[in-house]
């Protein structure tokens, strides 16, 4: 794991001998169910250390140190695939409170296979559609902090994901390539939706052969109950600047 290590300490985080194993356990698992069902393409063990588990670690840095301390500390990961960012993040810190969701029912049953083979506490695994579980009060405004990886364009991503975000908190979405058009795109979305940029930060880690960036966006009101639409159409139909509509 020495990728992930290098990678681990550009970021000013040191890996204990435990949390080396548990990802080792991780890659291995990964690869293994790979083979049966569709998790990933990426599977070499150097490009998994970076593009998957060191990738996921960089949401740190969105974090602010007074919550990353906090034991209890309520986060969610919408559209986990295979677990990521959410259940790297978790082995770097244990203390915090997650939910993963995943709609593809065979990815969930890795994602519950590896939590469990990990003994990893106080995660829920959902099987669910963002859309769907937005609307249950259990999770609606509930978490400090929303986490989702590259799961759709911005407009799209944010009426998934903010209406989790309860005010005060935080939605973080992890992109590459480039970013400025698609963020003007979602400004729209963002004020609908009750959330305000924070920041985009750039990410230039030496394992990296390509920029990427956290953006990062506060819930500073309530999201209108209507949101996220039902299933499928904040894809089809983005809440954005040059299209106009939110039907």
């Amino acid at each position: 794991m020495d990728k992930l290590i290098e990678g681990a300490h550009e970021l000013g985080i040191e890996l204990s001998s435990r949390q080396i194993e548990l990802f080792q356990t991780y890659y291995r698992e990964l690869v293994e169910w790979n083979k049966k069902i569709n998790l990933t393409t990426i599977t070499d063990h150097s490009s998994v250390q970076v593009r998957h588990f060191l990738d996921s670690l960089t949401v740190t840095l969105a974090l602010p140190v007074a919550d990353v301390k906090k034991r209890g500390l309520e986060v969610i990961d919408i559209g986990t695939g295979a677990g990521f960012p959410g259940v790297p993040l978790k082995i770097l810190l244990p203390g915090l409170s997650l939910v993963l969701i995943e709609p593809t029912a065979k990815k969930t049953s890795f994602i519950q296979h590896i939590i469990h083979l990990l003994g990893l506490e106080d995660v829920e695994v959902l099987n669910s559609t963002a859309e769907e579980a937005a609307h249950a009060l259990t999770y609606r405004e509930h978490f400090s902090v929303v986490l989702s990886r590259a799961v759709a364009r911005l407009p799209t991503l944010v009426e998934l994901s903010l209406p989790f975000c309860r005010i005060g908190g935080r939605f973080i979405a992890q992109k590459k390539g480039e970013i400025n058009h698609e963020i003007a795109q979602a400004e729209k979305a963002i004020a609908t939706l009750g959330g305000r940029l924070d920041r985009v930060t750039e990410l230039r880690l030496s394992a990296f052969t390509e920029v990427r960036y956290l953006v990062i966006i506060d819930k500073i009101s309530p999201t209108p109950e209507r949101y996220p639409r039902r299933p499928g159409m904040p894809r089809r139909r983005p809440i954005q600047e040059v299209n106009r509509y939110v039907a």
